[in-house]
């Protein structure tokens, strides 16, 4: 039989990356961070001084861009053009450009492209925010996390801060409130739950108990087949 695909999607901070890398672990399938590679290509705009309006500027970059995925000690290494970016991608500057550029239509055609064929051959989890609606709309498992905009921003703030950088709560549920907006609104692939998605509130819950729910619907699904 066939390994599955699975589809994780849901706004930013609501744990998609750490659960869909655990899941990944536990069903030995393959983790795809979609999120990573729209950071490369924030990364690649800043590191060009590419403005933001350019966007066939943009676009031709991401044409010629390198981009390249790996499992390293467990851990999803980000390498374009040949650098390694897997540090600097994740600092709140990056995470700023991230939207604007994932909003543009020549962009998200080229790495949908790219996604797709990555999970051709099914056995991987892959997460996102149009992945169920989009980019794998034929996922045998849809799954929609979310949680609250004070839960998520608490988990981001942790996360910056373990990592060296500076930030202020209250100023990480601002910009969480305003890239929600950005993500449900925008007119390309926008945020939404895919009708066959499965709906998980992670607020309040640990890591151990959502990945649990995750491997409990892909166990029932398989019992189906």
């Amino acid at each position: 039989m066939k390994p599955f695909t699975i589809a994780i999607d849901g706004p930013a901070g609501a744990g998609k990356s750490t659960i869909a890398r655990l899941v990944a672990a536990a069903l030995q399938y393959i983790y795809i961070d979609t999120g990573a590679m729209y950071r490369a290509v924030a990364w690649k705009v800043q590191a060009e001084k590419i403005a933001l309006t350019n966007e066939a500027r943009i676009i031709s970059l991401v044409e010629k861009l390198s981009l390249r995925l790996t499992s390293i000690d467990g851990k999803t290494r980000v390498f374009a053009d040949g650098n390694d970016i897997s540090e600097t991608i994740r600092n709140p500057e990056i995470s700023r450009l991230v939207p604007v550029v994932a909003a543009i239509a020549g962009v998200r055609k080229i790495l949908l492209a790219m996604q797709q064929e990555m999970a051709e051959c099914g056995g991987v989890v892959m997460d996102g925010r149009d992945i169920g609606t989009a980019v794998l709309p034929n996922a045998e498992i849809k799954i929609f996390l979310t949680a609250s905009i004070e839960e998520r921003a608490k988990r981001r703030w942790l996360e910056l801060t373990n990592n060296g950088f500076t930030c202020s709560l209250e100023e990480l549920m601002q910009e969480i409130a305003a890239r929600d907006k950005q993500d449900y609104e925008r007119e390309t692939a926008p945020l939404r739950q895919a009708e066959d998605a499965v709906l998980i509130d992670t607020t309040g819950l640990t890591i151990k108990e959502v990945t649990a729910a995750i491997l409990g619907v892909a166990e029932r699904r398989e019992n189906l087949v």
